[in-house]
């Protein structure tokens, strides 16, 4: 089966709702026999002063999983791709707190991130997903 934006978008959003690091583990494997490289990191924080945190985090989570190089197109598109994201829930978001996971996937050139994450105070939580995807 070829891989392409579709598949790497479900990938990330996949490994983005995994509940355990074991669960996040055996999905990394899952992916890799189909050529796509992920990884997910746990992000927490109010919102206001998340999305430089969740841009970075991403960065640096994609370059130390090898899911990308140190090239700044490869860089600057999981930054791309994690802002989209983010931008498709900012309006839930603005004034809360948010927890969750970021998701990232990439075969070739499709590179895609995911934010899944619970908005709200306390436990008076909505759920919302981001998704975006660049190509390198």
């Amino acid at each position: 089966m070829e891989v392409g934006s579709r598949e790497v978008c479900k990938a990330a959003i996949e490994i983005a709702m995994t509940d355990t690091r074991d669960e996040e583990a055996r999905l990394k494997v899952k992916n890799l026999e189909r050529g796509i490289r992920s990884v997910a990191i746990d992000f927490g924080s109010d919102f206001q002063s998340a999305v430089p945190k969740i841009l970075e985090r991403a960065v640096v989570a994609a370059k130390r999983e090898n899911v990308i190089g140190t090239t700044h197109a490869e860089e600057g598109a999981v930054a791309g791709a994690a802002h989209e994201a983010v931008e498709q829930i900012i309006d839930k978001c603005v004034g809360l707190n948010l927890g969750g996971k970021i998701g990232i996937a990439r075969d070739n050139s499709h590179i895609s991130v995911c934010v899944f994450f619970a908005i709200g105070l306390l436990n008076l939580n909505d759920m919302a997903i981001g998704m975006g995807h660049r190509a390198v």
